[in-house]
């Protein structure tokens, strides 16, 4: 298995609009960050988990040439933004792209692209077949198995997710201990560090290493960062060990 990270920001990504600060005026291509999502690559299946305002940009970058499905965390815009351009995946491989998410997210995804389910359907919309997500019940897509892991975004259930030996949690604030027990073991999990300061509904950097520490994988990558956080170079040399900071283009393989 391998896991391409296609982006490691927040919502308004790096650099941040406006903004001349060192993290966004950085020369190091580590901490420029497109919207959260990653690829997973196996011998049956590739999948994105997320598809924010960045989707079409990451899917060119990373060259992926192929898509069986999109797994969505949650419905907040900068995860589902990007879902009208799978409409090359459509073309190419003359069949609708598996999408996963909850029933609360599948009407979020309703709502914000009313047109994709619209009756009649418009020539060269995009071509989904959606599929629910019971957030208790693990799910098979092209034989990857897939356990959905509950979290809270302040008030918001959203989903992380294991894969064998990874597990992938964005978008999160608190993980209830049952919830921590279905992670343990995993060889390398993806956990959110907005900044340093507290924040409503995401980890704070201390708090991310704290809830690391307790899963105690071998290896954490954290994820949704802020310009707020720092320099790339700078933070990452303060970690604990075998705690690092993910960047776009990170390559992990199992």
């Amino acid at each position: 298995m391998k896991i391409t990270f296609l982006g490691t920001g927040t919502s308004q990504g790096i650099p941040f609009i406006g903004c001349d600060c060192p993290v966004c005026t950085s020369a190091n291509k580590k901490d420029t960050r497109l919207r959260c999502a990653v690829w997973i690559e196996t011998a049956n299946a590739s999948i994105v988990i997320d598809s924010g305002p960045d989707f079409r940009y990451q899917m060119l970058r990373a060259n992926v040439r192929k898509l069986d499905a999109i797994i969505f965390t949650h419905g907040h815009k900068d995860h589902i933004a990007g879902l009208d351009d799978i409409r090359p995946y459509n073309f190419f491989e003359k069949k609708p792209v598996e999408v996963y998410a909850t029933a609360e997210t599948q009407e979020t995804l309703k709502r914000e692209f009313s047109y994709i389910f619209s009756l009649p359907t418009y020539p060269g919309i995009p071509q989904i077949e959606m599929n629910t997500i019971n957030p208790d019940e693990p799910f098979t897509i092209n034989g990857l198995t897939i356990t959905p892991i509950k979290m809270l975004h302040y008030k918001l259930e959203v989903l992380g997710f294991r894969i064998g030996p990874f597990t992938y949690i964005t978008d999160a604030n608190y993980i209830a201990p049952e919830e921590i027990e279905k992670i343990k073991g995993s060889k390398a999990i993806t956990l959110n560090a907005l900044r340093h300061e507290p924040h409503i509904s995401h980890y704070t950097l201390s708090e991310a290493i704290e809830v690391a520490t307790d899963i105690a994988a071998e290896d954490t990558y954290f994820t949704h960062i802020s310009h707020q956080l720092g320099l790339h170079d700078v933070v990452e040399s303060g970690l604990p060990e075998g705690m690092h900071l993910a960047y776009d283009g990170l390559v992990l393989e199992f």
